[in-house]
């Protein structure tokens, strides 16, 4: 279970580094673009990603939801208005202190209990929580293809099959 959930893990940073690299080579302006959709821009999607992962993050390492929304002006401060690049080395930062804390648990199917303000007690797996941290970065990925899309650009693929490939060709290449 270790290797699986680090493996989907890994699929998140890897998706995300896709989506900056292509938003680098964009002109800058399309990134902070407002549009109609789901958030205002790309940049506040991307903001509300930041924020999402960080507060799961807490939430994993045994912060109440209390704490870790009363961070969330902090959070938003590190990484609102920020150039694609700055924003990039956030989510790398962040993906760090992931993979640190999953890296140091002996058990990653461990049992724990989130107390949501909103949606009460919910009795889980730390690899369930991974699970949504993904699932929740896929969505927000999708959003920001069609908005790419309405804004005139491609978007860049990154589905989880895409990530095995990858990973396959660096297991062939490294031996």
């Amino acid at each position: 279970m270790q290797h699986r959930v680090l493996q989907l893990f890994g699929y998140h940073v890897w998706a995300n580094r896709r989506v900056f690299t292509h938003l680098k080579s964009l002109p800058p302006e399309v990134t902070h673009k407002e549009i109609p959709s789901v958030f205002p821009s790309i940049a506040q999607t991307l903001v509300h990603m930041y924020v999402v992962d960080t507060l799961w993050l807490q939430a994993m390492t045994g912060h109440s939801f209390h704490e870790a929304r009363a961070s969330v002006p902090q959070v938003v401060a590190e990484i609102e208005g920020k150039g694609i690049a700055e924003m990039e080395e956030l989510f790398s930062a962040l993906a760090r202190r992931y993979e640190a804390f999953l890296r140091s648990q002996e058990d990653l199917d461990r049992e724990l209990t989130i107390e949501h303000p909103q949606y009460g007690r919910l009795e889980t797996r730390l690899s369930d929580l991974v699970q949504h941290v993904v699932n929740h970065g896929t969505y927000h990925r999708g959003n920001i293809t069609a908005m790419l899309r309405q804004l005139g650009h491609p978007g860049v693929p990154t589905d989880y099959v895409l990530y095995l490939y990858d990973l396959s060709r660096d297991r062939k290449a490294n031996g």
